[in-house]
């Protein structure tokens, strides 16, 4: 049986090739929801980053679909309810994407520490401002890690390199096997009270939306500096944008937000955010390891064999 595989939102061509071996590649990148609906139903697999969403409506409208793959890691933007009442199997590429994001993280510590943007952007404005930036250095800083899974891990690795102690919370992970990572696993509470840094590395789902709100930041320590490279959703930005207004907050560094792009820029726009578009995973050595990996799950599932990342 040849398969058919819809990407909706590009793959490189070693990924295309994979599929091409057994079945058909057809790339859509940027196809509308709409169309989407229209044919989806021709397919029996299907590939999506984070734009498109795999909704209730198009898996009922999928009426030959048996897969659909996540060049990624988050599988938010797929109703995993609606695949499993459907039978429809959902894969992702949960390590291909580490050592970018993991680097983007670190990068955007040193960033936030030194106030690199900001002393980049007054020398293309033509001033000398040496005496404008006295930043701090890491080391001997305390980094709380908030999801300590492949990308969390990762950055510990780096933070401690730089002499950075490393604190972190993972409900799920196996305390001695933390410990041998070289970080110390702790409670929620512990990160807030305790942390210099807090990055996260978390999926969102209903239990993690918006648990950093008004009432966390005020847990934190003043000065406090927060990344972001997970999920939006998982800060209130609103609450955010007013801990930093109060100094509570001494800066941010976003790579994710709660809508994408976002719906207002007043945080972005704020003088101690730093703000990219959601690059973490966007490398070329990333990009490679996603589209093999996430072409090798599809196909493994339409073809019957052994599967690695099954989320339902």
């Amino acid at each position: 049986m040849s398969f058919k595989v819809l990407i909706t939102d590009g793959l490189e061509k070693d990924g295309k090739d994979i599929i091409n071996a057994a079945g058909e590649a057809v790339d859509k990148k940027g196809i509308e929801a709409a169309e989407l609906l229209d044919v989806v139903g021709d397919y029996h697999g299907m590939i999506v980053r984070g734009r498109t969403k795999v909704t209730k409506e198009v898996f009922e409208a999928a009426k030959n679909l048996k897969v659909v793959g996540r060049a990624g890691v988050g599988v938010d933007n797929i109703d995993l309810e609606a695949a499993k009442a459907h039978g429809v199997t959902v894969v992702n590429a949960p390590t291909s994407t580490t050592i970018a994001v993991a680097e983007l993280a670190f990068g955007l510590m040193l960033s936030l520490v030194r106030e690199i943007p900001r002393a980049d952007a007054t020398m293309k404005q033509e001033q000398w401002l040496k005496k404008d930036f006295n930043g701090s250095e890491v080391y001997g800083k305390t980094l709380g890690i908030i999801g300590y899974g492949n990308i969390g891990r990762r950055l510990s690795k780096y933070a401690q390199a730089l002499g950075m102690k490393v604190i972190c919370y993972n409900r799920r992970r196996d305390l001695d096997e933390v410990r041998s990572t070289g970080a110390e696993p702790v409670s929620l509470d512990d990160i807030y009270a305790q942390s210099d840094i807090i990055s996260f590395h978390l999926p969102l789902n209903a239990d993690s939306k918006h648990m950093i709100n008004d009432e966390v930041f005020a847990k934190m320590k003043d000065g406090v500096l927060i990344v972001d490279v997970a999920r939006g959703g998982v800060i209130d930005e609103a609450a955010l944008l007013r801990a930093l207004e109060s100094g509570k907050v001494a800066g941010a560094a976003l790579d994710v937000y709660e809508k994408e792009p976002p719906l207002t820029w007043d945080l972005v726009k704020h003088p101690k955010v730093i703000a990219v578009p959601h690059i973490g995973g966007q490398t070329k050595e990333a990009q490679l390891r996603v589209a093999g990996d996430i072409a090798s799950e599809v196909m493994n599932v339409l073809q019957g064999k052994e599967i690695r990342w099954k989320i339902v």
